[in-house]
């Protein structure tokens, strides 16, 4: 009799705890949190984790929490393809935010695609998006960041806009940066102007000094460069080792702490786009952010402040696409990503209608701000 009393108790734990289980709603989060990347993939986790807390603190959405299921796809390929897999088959997310590295999300964002799982990429500018269109109407795929195109007309603009008329290209070799140097390319072409030289480098090099020395004889009078922290950091470090003075402008990423820190006073003057610039917050939304960042997290300025606010701001336009649907079905968050009826003032911006059913990038050429490195911090820069 006791046993069975005993057996019973543990089937009614059982029971509630599975309940309880299924009260949750799981989204997938990955990016790099680890190696030279972690930067972009830790902040944009935090922003995240802020976003549910907020929510959750706030009664959730249809009765329910948010439960982050995080992975570290430490900026590999084939490990980023593995990641989502495992969060769809076995952690059963009913969404995915991320990743940060252009390789990772074109290795990875195809599962989401096949299984109708909405995915809101809010770090990688390189990740196939709108591309999807063109294989299915039915496009499970969006982004909150700046992608290639709007960045590398930004930094052509602005380089041309300054007097520069023998830009010089420098770029990693990942798809990040090739395809960055790609559109720069292309942008330049548009506006008429063709590169007097064009490189590039190995994610991991520390001396650019052959590169840049050609680049300088090529008679070079500006610098556009697309990589990450580290490498950008050491393109300005040798840039300084053969004394050579031009305008750097390029990605977003110049604006990692691991490009500032490095690159110490040799940073000072770079210059590149952004959707989000701490030191130059100003709204309500923007300072409380700030605040419960480094509340939480113990952290100013913000590693990657451009990661964290995306990542921030893409858990709340999740959280509207889901209370809109009254479902975390698959197609119909999709649908109302694509149909979002309330505005969102975000950490990034004000969004009003951000998706359409053929267009989902949220962020255009009007909504990036220009960044300046001044003294190992980012500050605003006139357009």
């Amino acid at each position: 009799m006791k046993r069975n009393v005993i057996l019973a108790a543990l089937v009614c734990l059982t029971t509630f705890s599975c309940a309880k289980k299924s009260e949750d709603i799981k989204v997938g989060v990955y990016g790099p949190f680890s190696g030279g990347s972690a930067p972009m993939g830790v902040s944009m986790r935090n922003g995240v984790r802020i976003a549910v807390d907020e929510i959750n603190a706030a009664g959730g959405v249809l009765g329910k929490k948010f439960v982050i299921v995080d992975r570290d796809d430490e900026a590999k390929n084939e490990r980023g393809g593995q990641i989502m897999q495992e969060l769809l088959d076995k952690e059963n997310v009913v969404a995915v935010l991320g990743p940060a590295n252009t390789g990772v999300a074109n290795a990875s964002t195809q599962y989401t695609q096949q299984k109708h799982i909405p995915q809101i990429v809010n770090v990688s500018a390189g990740a196939k998006v709108n591309e999807f269109f063109a294989a299915s109407p039915e496009n499970y795929i969006f982004r909150i960041a700046a992608n290639d195109d709007v960045q590398s007309k930004v930094i052509v603009n602005q380089a041309i806009k300054r007097g520069a008329k023998k830009p010089a290209l420098l770029c990693d070799d990942t798809n990040y940066g090739q395809n960055g140097r790609e559109k720069m390319e292309a942008a330049l072409a548009a506006a008429g102007v063709k590169p007097v030289y064009i490189g590039k480098f190995k994610l991991k090099d520390t001396d650019m000094t052959a590169q840049l020395q050609e680049a300088k004889a090529a008679g070079a009078d500006v610098l556009l460069a697309y990589g990450i922290g580290p490498e950008l950091a050491a393109v300005s470090n040798s840039m300084d080792r053969i004394s050579w003075k031009v305008p750097m402008l390029g990605s977003w990423t110049l604006s990692m702490s691991n490009y500032t820190t490095n690159a110490g006073k040799n940073g000072n003057g770079t210059m590149m786009p952004q959707t989000f610039i701490e030191t130059a917050a100003k709204s309500p939304k923007q300072l409380a952010f700030i605040k419960a960042y480094a509340d939480k997290f113990k952290e100013s300025p913000i590693s990657s402040a451009v990661s964290a606010a995306q990542g921030y701001d893409s858990m709340y336009l999740l959280k509207m696409a889901i209370e809109q649907a009254g479902s975390t079905e698959g197609t119909k968050i999709r649908q109302a990503l694509e149909s979002l009826s309330a505005p969102y003032e975000g950490v990034t911006g004000s969004y009003t209608k951000p998706f359409s059913p053929t267009d989902h990038e949220a962020t255009k050429e009007a909504n990036v701000m220009l960044g300046l490195v001044q003294d190992g911090k980012i500050i605003s820069s006139e357009k």
